[in-house]
């Protein structure tokens, strides 16, 4: 069903990447009004990058959960929350109207939720996954803030209503009105200091979960973020400056929680952290070059954004894989008691040296290219 579901959207999307934009107009309900689902360039990618993680992690996944096969029941709640975690992150990506996007993005807090807390018998598991639920509704509760104020003004719940309401007003509205959204949008990225709940659920949630969760789940933060920066009209300069500071202190703060860790895969979450601030570096840039209309800058910027987004889903996911053969073969992610992994694990410890060097930004491996992009 995961590969299924892939395929058939990633179909629909391909051609949205060449500019042939996929639209449909559904009629909805009478509390919602109709409902349009576009698929244009930037759906596409984040639809591309949310389906090659969710179905390699369902491939992991499937040889991951074996040590669990006499759990049935919640075995099949587990992949059930999995095919409604995929379907609700394509549908966030597509559809245009303000309320169907907060019922996806509900459906997408508790699906993970729910993968989170697969040992939900564990006390730190539950704690983590209860923290994960609490702030996503946190999260939900500034994206709603956004999307009401602008569905009392203009009597609409189509995404066309907030660039048009937008447009309407003084650029410092716009600006309040986008940072309102990027709170929300900031807090499932995981940008300090909303980050509280990244370290802990990575680390408790099955290997394949925490793949997917910092390949692509903390990513639709970054969709809505750029999103937004389409629909509304702010000062962007301004918007560029403040997003810039917050992803610098963002990578800083990631990178020296991480160096000092001994669990293995909260070191990679607390990587997460870092990687979401150098993606906001590129924001903030292209956000400052699209308010001063440098179009170099700007383009500059937001490529190495949107390729970063990638590039970190590749390598991260890559790396929780590993470190999910490493916990089933040593029972263990204490860093001190690996020593030796190498001689034992030699394939593992292969694929997790490439990821390894890829999420430093060395040549020629692909998370050098969008660093330099982005630094550059």
């Amino acid at each position: 069903m995961v590969i299924v579901t892939g395929i058939f959207s990633s179909i629909i999307a391909i051609p949205a990447l060449t500019g042939h934009e996929t639209q449909i107009l559904l009629e909805g309900t009478i509390a919602f009004g109709p409902v349009s689902i576009k698929i244009d360039a930037l759906s596409a990618w984040f639809i591309m990058v949310v389906n090659f993680t969710m179905v390699t992690g369902a491939l992991y996944g499937l040889n991951y959960m074996k040590v669990y096969k006499d759990q049935k029941t919640n075995l099949a709640m587990h992949w059930l929350a999995y095919i409604s975690l995929q379907i609700s992150l394509v549908l966030i990506c597509s559809v245009q109207n303000a309320m169907v996007f907060l019922l996806c993005w509900e459906m997408m807090a508790v699906s993970a939720f729910i993968l989170v807390i697969f040992e939900h018998y564990k006390a730190d598991t539950l704690k983590a996954g209860i923290n994960y639920l609490i702030q996503s509704h946190v999260s939900i509760l500034f994206l709603m803030l956004g999307f009401i104020y602008v569905a009392v003004k203009t009597h609409s719940y189509d995404f066309s209503a907030i660039a048009d309401f937008s447009h309407r007003q003084s650029p410092m509205a716009g600006t309040v009105l986008f940072l309102c959204f990027s709170i929300g949008f900031a807090i499932k990225a995981g940008f300090v200091p909303f980050h509280t709940w990244l370290p802990h659920a990575h680390p408790v949630a099955p290997s394949h979960v925490s793949g997917v969760m910092s390949g692509v789940v903390i990513k639709i933060g970054i969709y809505g973020i750029l999103r937004m920066v389409l629909l509304i009209n702010a000062d962007y300069s301004t918007i560029g400056y403040i997003i810039l500071f917050v992803s610098i202190f963002s990578g800083l703060y990631g990178v020296a929680l991480a160096i000092i860790q001994h669990n293995l895969k909260k070191l990679l979450a607390y990587h997460s952290i870092e990687n979401i601030g150098i993606i906001g570096i590129g924001i903030g840039i292209g956000c400052i070059g699209l308010g001063s209309a440098n179009e170099l800058m700007a383009t500059l910027g937001f490529m190495g954004a949107l390729l970063h987004t990638l590039n970190h889903s590749l390598f991260k996911s890559l790396l929780f894989y590993s470190a999910g053969n490493v916990y089933q073969s040593a029972h263990t992610v204490s860093i001190e008691r690996l020593g030796g992994i190498i001689k034992q694990m030699p394939h593992t410890a292969l694929l997790f040296l490439i990821a390894a060097l890829a999420i430093c930004g060395l040549p020629p491996l692909n998370g050098f290219i969008s660093e330099f992009l982005i630094y550059g």
